[in-house]
């Protein structure tokens, strides 16, 4: 029998939810977001190990929870020592929390047609951070794994479900490359679903 939701996601999952359905702007769910994901990335030790596995050739993403309406995902993921995503712009607003280990981060600005510009500095972000990116800025993103020997993890929402939306990599001249991501869970460990999450909450 497969274990059952942890219940600092639980809680998470279910405060996003109502978020969404209550919360007014974009910018309102970014601000209240960030604050649920602090709260959530506060401690390391509720992320199932089925979630957390890293793989030597890219890194790793895992759905936890899907919105049935498409609304939201909730993902993981999972970089192995040194590995660096791409410069990614989604069409879609992203709240980001770093559960475990250390990252270098680096939001860009990005019109077709233009190189991506840095926007500030590269960060170095330990676990326990929280960052949002909203497309209507126009803006991108890349992370990377700044421990070239141990798995670093970070937890996403994104506004939609980012397995079926189209995003761009990008290169540095500006050149953009369609993908949807696919997610890595195993037919054992599918996302949590509704049933899970609906479940008596207790505070």
């Amino acid at each position: 029998m497969r274990a059952p939701v942890p219940p600092p996601l639980k809680r998470f999952i279910w405060d996003i939810q109502s978020m969404v359905e209550l919360a007014e702007s974009e910018r309102e769910i970014l601000v209240i977001g960030r604050d649920l994901m602090a709260r959530l990335v506060a401690s390391d030790d509720w992320l199932p190990e089925d979630f957390a596995v890293p793989d030597e050739t890219q890194y790793q993403q895992y759905l936890l929870y899907g919105d049935g309406l498409e609304r939201f995902s909730v993902v993981s993921t999972v970089f192995h020592g040194g590995q660096t995503m791409p410069v990614c712009q989604d069409r879609v607003w992203e709240i980001r929390g770093l559960l475990r280990g250390s990252m270098g981060a680096q939001h860009f600005l990005w019109e077709p047609g233009s190189a991506p510009r840095p926007k500030g500095d590269a960060k170095l972000v330990k676990s326990g951070s929280v960052d949002v990116v909203s497309p209507k800025n126009g803006e991108a993103m890349q992370l990377s794994n700044a421990l070239a020997e141990s798995v670093s993890i970070s937890i996403h929402v994104y506004g939609g479900d980012i397995g079926k939306i189209l995003r761009h990599a990008l290169d540095a001249d500006g050149t953009a490359h369609a993908f949807i991501p696919s997610y890595a869970n195993p037919v054992a460990s599918p996302a949590y679903d509704i049933w899970s999450i609906q479940t008596e909450i207790c505070d």
